[in-house]
């Protein structure tokens, strides 16, 4: 069980939100051996990612090739040591899928208010190697969830699907700035 981890990323047709998010993460997390995938909850299997996405991720120097849209299913649910959803109605579809993958599974705006402040050395301390590094870090944010307010709002991604750039600009823009802590955190584990 020991290693870096899997994150399965979620959204609703896995198209627009999800495949930014995965490839973004992918980028961000390059030489860490932690692994990235998406799926959706009403999946849009085999299709290509939306080309206002794929052109966000090329602006921003991110691999959009190869992609294809999956259907989430309990067994990517529960191989998956952290399960980032774009809004909190995956988050419930994901554990009503999985339920043991409650725990694991959160927003993505939510794990990112979690994990914003935490520092490397809080990290560390309490990592023996006993599990993924991805799973400690969610056990670290999950242990935070009654010091730091939930949001009350703000929480969901903006789902672009069937509007305008400035939309999807919009979208990018949220799923960047809540990547900030979230990959801070994924990518703090110590060397061995």
């Amino acid at each position: 069980m020991n290693g870096p981890g899997h994150v399965l990323v979620v959204c609703t047709g896995n198209v627009c939100r999800s495949p930014y998010l995965e490839r973004r993460l992918r980028q961000d997390l390059a030489g860490t051996g932690i692994e990235v995938s998406s799926a959706g909850t009403r999946g849009l299997v085999g299709r290509d990612m939306d080309p206002t996405s794929r052109a966000l991720l090329v602006r921003a120097g991110a691999d959009a090739e190869g992609f294809a849209a999956r259907e989430l299913t309990s067994e990517l649910v529960a191989g998956a040591d952290l399960v980032i959803t774009a809004a909190r109605e995956h988050r419930a579809a994901a554990a009503r899928l999985h339920p043991a993958a409650l725990r694991r599974a959160m927003t993505l705006r939510d794990l990112a208010d979690l994990l914003d402040g935490v520092t490397p050395r809080e990290l560390a301390d309490g990592y023996h190697g006993e599990s993924t590094w991805v799973r400690h870090v969610v056990d670290v944010a999950a242990s935070r969830r009654g010091l730091v307010p939930a949001r009350q709002d703000g929480v969901d991604v903006t789902d672009p699907i069937g509007r305008g750039p400035e939309v999807f600009d919009r979208m990018a823009a949220e799923i960047d700035g809540a990547l900030v802590p979230v990959v801070a955190a994924l990518r703090a584990a110590p060397s061995a």
